[in-house]
């Protein structure tokens, strides 16, 4: 009889699938989140690119920020797409490193770009004239990357996934195919200035039901008259843009029949909380015009922080950016982990095959 050789070699069989099973959870559990930057071109400030890496991380520093990351480690080939996350204004990079990491986890390469005027270290022009700009600036933040020698081998990109928050969620509507106008803008602010004031005017100032409103709203309009009359749609396109994710997306200003059909697939991310873009004027407004568009998360207790993890420092805020930026009372950042799977989630269903 020839039956007891066969239990013998699946035994082995067994065994060996075992080890290599175990060995795959060795490295996996030994991978990490690679971390370099590129130059930018035309002007543009540094690209920051996180990425699969065989090496593990570290305790870094950045900022005021502890992280887990592998600087300048040797990348390794995840699953070819490449993501672009924009941030939101006056934001960075590290705020979004979580997500990021939760991408790369799943074999996706990350790039950020900086926002020219409307970043973490030059706040000089926040609002339309960095929305116009910021599309162009992700486009160059792909172009950066294809021509690394470090990651264009490892990169199919003819299919790019875009995901941003607040302004960077105005930057992946635009990618998605909306159309916007400063003008739009205005006439948002001059209706509903005080229902959306911060909006309107960023975290110069804020209403607190003294005598000085008043006054806040006047200078407020006339700046904004000055500045915000152009009519003129601004229209963004980038073939490889496939998907996009708009996370609490600045959005009053868009023509919401531009998004009623995206030209691509786009998912939502809202805030019920949110004090900085009322929610029933941007994110809520878009995802009632938008029916094909897919709802990831609607966090009923979360505010605008809700897509910055780790969160940013409350204490180095001025008082207005920390009032915009807490925590509401109940909300639970525990919650953000399977937020940040839900947006891989979308972004593998429609650039994996």
């Amino acid at each position: 009889m020839r039956t007891r050789p066969f239990p013998t070699l699946a035994k082995h069989a067994c065994k060996a699938l075992l080890a290599a099973s175990m060995a795959l959870a060795a490295c996996a559990a030994s991978a990490g989140t690679g971390l370099t930057t590129l130059p930018g071109s035309q002007g543009d400030g540094p690209v920051t690119v996180f990425y699969p890496t065989a090496a593990a991380n570290q305790a870094v520093q950045r900022g005021p920020f502890s992280l887990l990351l592998a600087p300048e480690a040797p990348p390794q080939r995840g699953n070819g797409r490449l993501v672009v996350l924009s941030h939101g204004s006056g934001g960075g990079p590290w705020v979004h490193t979580d997500l990021a990491s939760a991408l790369v986890a799943a074999g996706f390469v990350v790039a950020m770009p900086e926002h020219r005027g409307d970043n973490y270290r030059d706040t000089s022009e926040p609002g339309p004239e960095s929305w116009k700009r910021r599309p162009a600036e992700v486009s160059r933040a792909i172009d950066a990357v294809a021509a690394s020698p470090q990651f264009a081998p490892l990169l199919l990109l003819d299919k790019v996934g875009v995901a941003g928050q607040s302004a960077g969620g105005h930057t992946a509507l635009s990618l998605a195919g909306g159309a916007w106008s400063p003008a739009r803008f205005l006439a948002h602010c001059e209706a509903h200035l005080a229902e959306d004031f911060n909006a309107c005017v960023g975290t110069f100032t804020r209403l607190t039901g003294g005598w000085l409103d008043g006054l806040k709203k006047a200078v407020a309009i006339g700046v904004l008259r000055q500045r915000f009359g152009d009519t003129e749609p601004v229209l963004a396109h980038d073939p490889r843009i496939a998907v996009a994710v708009a996370g609490v997306p600045a959005a009053a200003d868009f023509d919401l029949e531009s998004l009623r059909q995206p030209r691509v697939p786009l998912g939502l991310v809202t805030a019920g909380q949110d004090v900085w873009l009322t929610p029933r004027w941007h994110g809520q407004a878009v995802a009632a015009a938008c029916a094909p568009c897919e709802h990831i998360a609607h966090q009923p207790q979360a505010g605008h922080n809700v897509m910055l993890s780790p969160a940013p420092p409350l204490e180095l805020l001025g008082d207005t950016e920390r009032r915009l930026l807490s925590d509401p009372a109940g909300f639970d950042r525990g919650t953000l982990p399977a937020l940040d799977q839900a947006i891989v989630a979308f972004l593998q269903r429609h650039l994996l095959p």
